[in-house]
């Protein structure tokens, strides 16, 4: 006589069974996934960056859109995957470098086929090494452009002497970038 239902179920050690390992999948616009965890099923829509993680926007069949962080705990067609963000194309590739070339560091448009020109009376002073360097290093294009220097000052000790030396009026115009602009402190009573 056969046995018409199979083998005993609980008779299978678990441990042994060979279980499905997620395969790496990159989450292309449309395809389609079931997050394992909430079982929201959709079309992938966009992958962006938010907060430093890559995430994931499912659309499903009555449009709604949901976030989810890319990594594993998909399933596509039933089987466990692991999202990975796209490749980007070649193409992709070379539009993002050539608009990374038509921007300075400070995010304003770059000026190509102009020289820096001579500097003119203009300074900005900016109080400490560090603060200086990032000044020029984020705005330091834009300025050049404009003929505007940027000169470190040691210390707001010796402010007096130089805006002596430098003699702004009319045609030399300066400014001076101060830190730790607190009140009671000694750069609140100088600016102040």
């Amino acid at each position: 006589m056969s046995d018409r239902y199979g083998d005993d179920v609980l008779s299978e050690d678990r441990r042994r069974r060979a279980r499905a390992r997620p395969v790496e999948v990159r989450a292309e616009t449309g395809t389609v996934v079931e997050d394992v965890e909430t079982g929201w099923c959709g079309a992938v829509v966009r992958v962006e960056k938010a907060g430093g993680v890559h995430v994931v926007h499912l659309e499903d069949r009555h449009g709604r859109t949901r976030a989810f962080p890319l990594g594993p705990g998909f399933h596509v067609d039933g089987a466990p995957v692991t999202l990975a963000a796209p490749r980007a194309s070649a193409t992709a590739r070379l539009s993002v470098a050539r608009a990374a070339e038509r921007r300075t560091a400070s995010g304003s448009r770059a000026v190509h086929g102009r020289r820096a020109i001579v500097a003119k009376g203009a300074r900005i002073f900016v109080e400490g090494r560090h603060d200086a360097e990032l000044v020029e290093k984020v705005w330091g294009a834009d300025l050049r452009v404009e003929g505007v220097v940027v000169e470190m000052l040691d210390g707001l000790d010796d402010l007096t002497e130089v805006v002596r030396r430098f003699a702004p009026d009319r045609g030399r115009r300066m400014g001076v970038l101060v830190d730790h602009l607190l009140p009671g402190t000694k750069e609140w009573r100088v600016v102040g």
